[in-house]
């Protein structure tokens, strides 16, 4: 790794988050520390604080690249030539398959926690609000009569119940629970509550 003053400050920051991400990756949240980040880029500790507000500001733009990179698997899948129903089955395992890809990463999304009394920042509610979007852009034909907040709900419950199924299976309980693969029951539980949804309306 080069001195000091071969790198620009913004060339410093991405080596620090591509340090980070490449720890967490490895080793989770757990692994990571602002040494353990020095060391690998070559520079002090001091460095990281100089760059960052502090860790915490690390970690949350580490999280930043996981959603983009969920964001991005979600808008292709939107692209493809299907039915409502259809999509909103390929967005589910779409998801499934990048939690098991990448599970310490998207682990972080749920492991991390602010200081009590620290809010989120903006930047990082509109990408978490843009994932979601996803969601009830692929879900609004199956309810075209529904007002905004209803298909707010629906595609919210919907996905919580999705990221449960995830949530077992990368943290290896699924089987406490069931024998069923984790796919199958994503796709049990999407059609089995896109048919109450069709009743309903």
């Amino acid at each position: 790794m080069g001195r000091r003053s071969s790198h620009t400050p913004d060339q410093l920051r991405e080596l620090i988050l591509e340090a980070a991400y490449a720890i967490i990756e490895m080793h989770g949240l757990a692994g990571l520390s602002a040494r353990e980040i020095a060391r690998r880029i070559g520079y002090s500790p001091g460095t990281i604080y100089n760059m960052f507000d502090n860790l915490d500001d690390v970690v949350l733009r580490v999280e930043a690249r996981v959603l983009e990179a969920l964001d991005t698997r979600l808008a292709s899948v939107l692209l493809e030539p299907s039915d409502a129903s259809a999509k909103v089955q390929a967005l589910a395992q779409a998801y499934l398959a990048f939690t098991h890809e990448k599970p310490r990463l998207w682990n972080l999304l749920f492991e991390h926690h602010l200081p009590a009394g620290t809010e989120l920042p903006d930047w990082y509610q509109q990408k978490l609000e843009g994932l979601l979007t996803r969601i009830e852009q692929a879900m609004a034909p199956l309810l075209p009569d529904a007002p905004e907040a209803e298909r707010k709900r629906a595609s919210r419950v919907l996905w919580a119940g999705v990221h449960g199924i995830t949530s077992l299976s990368t943290t290896d309980k699924l089987s406490i629970v069931t024998t069923d693969a984790a796919g199958r029951l994503v796709g049990d539980l999407v059609s089995t509550y896109l048919a109450g949804l069709a009743r309903r309306s």
